[in-house]
């Protein structure tokens, strides 16, 4: 397993990353209305790039091939699971030999509100007696998501469960210096 992070995307050039890009990615990127999405977008597919480079040797652009929930795997190399994230400070991309699941998220200002629609009572009590309950929050929120990214089903409307119904392998990173957290789930 491999993690790729790019958390300077202030210093991504766009124009220059786009003739990089598959015309397959060009015109996803281009279809978000605001730059920060498109370098967001650009920059997650050059970590892929870069690692289909480094772990398995692989030079041209990857093309993608889209599951039922829309979880994407690349044509002609199903046995390299990959799985890319983005938030405003950072974009991030897993490869491994087997499925994966991956989140990066802004530390934001905590919300109670929305703690308690997707948490359950015991993340909830992790949060309240935390010192940084954003912190906590953040890290939590990662954790489900990365889950639920692995399964290839992506969100849904009961997030409270989540964790407790899993029994793979966790691991969060946090950097509260750049205002970011991710997870990983295998």
């Amino acid at each position: 397993m491999s993690i790729y992070i790019n958390d300077n995307l202030a210093q991504f050039e766009l124009d220059e990353a786009l003739p990089l890009l598959s015309v397959q990615r060009r015109e996803q990127c281009l279809k978000f209305k605001y730059e920060l999405g498109r370098k967001q977008c650009a920059a997650a597919y050059l970590l892929l790039c870069q690692g289909l480079r480094e772990e398995y040797g692989i030079t041209e652009p990857p093309i993608f091939a889209y599951g039922e929930h829309g979880k994407p795997t690349i044509v002609d190399h199903p046995d390299i699971h990959f799985n890319m994230s983005h938030c405003r400070e950072a974009v991030i991309c897993m490869l491994s030999n087997k499925p994966i699941g991956i989140d990066v998220e802004t530390i934001h200002r905590y919300s109670e509100s929305l703690a308690r629609y997707t948490m359950s009572d015991e993340e909830m009590e992790q949060i309240l007696q935390s010192d940084n309950p954003a912190l906590v929050f953040t890290r939590l929120w990662t954790m489900k998501e990365a889950v639920l990214k692995l399964s290839g089903y992506g969100l849904t409307d009961n997030l409270k469960p989540v964790l407790s119904q899993f029994s793979g392998k966790l691991q969060t990173i946090a950097h509260p210096d750049l205002r970011y957290v991710y997870s990983l789930a295998e």
